[in-house]
């Protein structure tokens, strides 16, 4: 017989709260490219990778916040200094 809940209950926990830390860190990666990126960049590449260190459900998810917290940090501080706003 099939159990209705195959996952146990920490590790669903664990799980969901490792996709909210992937979209706060997809979010803040975005914010990074506009808004001060030495402040805001390396505490979403630091949320990223407790994200995935956490194990979201979506691996994707996971991926992509680590890839666009870098991208816009990386992004971020080339148009900073380009535009020769502050950094931070």
């Amino acid at each position: 017989m099939i159990a209705e809940h195959d996952i146990d209950e920490e590790a669903g926990w664990t799980r969901i709260v490792g996709n909210y830390l992937s979209a706060i860190a997809i979010f803040a990666g975005l914010a990074a490219l506009v808004y001060y990126p030495g402040r805001i960049g390396p505490g979403a590449i630091v949320v990223a990778l407790v994200a995935a260190g956490l194990g979201s459900t979506a691996r994707g998810l996971s991926m992509a916040g680590l890839a666009i917290a870098g991208g816009g940090f990386v992004g971020g501080m080339i148009v900073a200094v380009a535009l020769e706003r502050p950094i931070f």
